[in-house]
């Protein structure tokens, strides 16, 4: 019995190490500033919260039914990589050249859904270990403890983008524009690496 728990929390930690470095909080804080500086700090505590329950949300529903809807609609992993790297290349260009917040200003527009919930912080990466660690998940603790490293993750998101949005009281407007073209920046890499990802495993497939 003590094996069994032992192998159950250490396959918990293993969940919530791989899904927290994949996932990147501190990664995404510049991109989520850069993304919300227009907004009240009352705003920005509701789009930090909604990202990471965004994200929790399609992380859950790709763990529940991902190979289902992959395998019915016939798309491979690799296609949903390239996509989300599009999506995001598009979203680094507009950070870059300062377009980005013509759209923010949008009533309807949501950070929180895209791109911060997905693809940045529920991306192709995330969303295909968090499948993985599900074929692993064999036994009633193994589930357990797969559903609190997913919950303990999102937790830790919601903590960094809501701790993060006090950084915008000291950097006012200019240190903003820094931060959305260094945003812009690393999205654009993450983008290409997205991208190249992709291209890499259609070549191997």
């Amino acid at each position: 019995m003590s094996i069994v728990e032992t192998s159950a929390l250490t396959f918990t930690i293993q969940s919530f190490v791989t899904l927290l470095v994949i996932m990147d909080p501190p990664g995404a804080t510049p991109i989520f500033l850069s993304l919300v500086a227009d907004k009240s700090a009352k705003v920005r505590r509701q789009l930090a919260v909604q990202a990471a329950l965004v994200s929790l949300i399609v992380i859950s529903v790709f763990a529940l039914f991902g190979r289902f809807m992959l395998s019915y609609l016939n798309v491979s992993i690799e296609a949903l990589q390239g996509a989300g790297g599009l999506l995001l290349l598009l979203i680094s260009l507009e950070l870059l050249t300062g377009r980005s917040g013509e759209n923010s200003k949008s009533e309807n527009a949501n950070v929180a859904l895209v791109p911060l919930g997905t693809p940045l912080l529920a991306g192709p990466g995330a969303i295909v270990a968090t499948m993985l660690f599900v074929q692993e998940a064999t036994t009633p603790s193994y589930i357990f403890g797969l559903i609190a490293a997913v919950v303990a993750v999102h937790i830790v998101i919601a903590l960094a983008l809501l701790s993060s949005t006090t950084i915008l009281r000291v950097i006012r407007e200019a240190g903003v524009t820094l931060v959305a073209r260094i945003a812009g920046l690393l999205l654009a890499a993450i983008a290409v690496q997205m991208i190249v990802d992709s291209i890499r495993g259609f070549i191997s497939a």
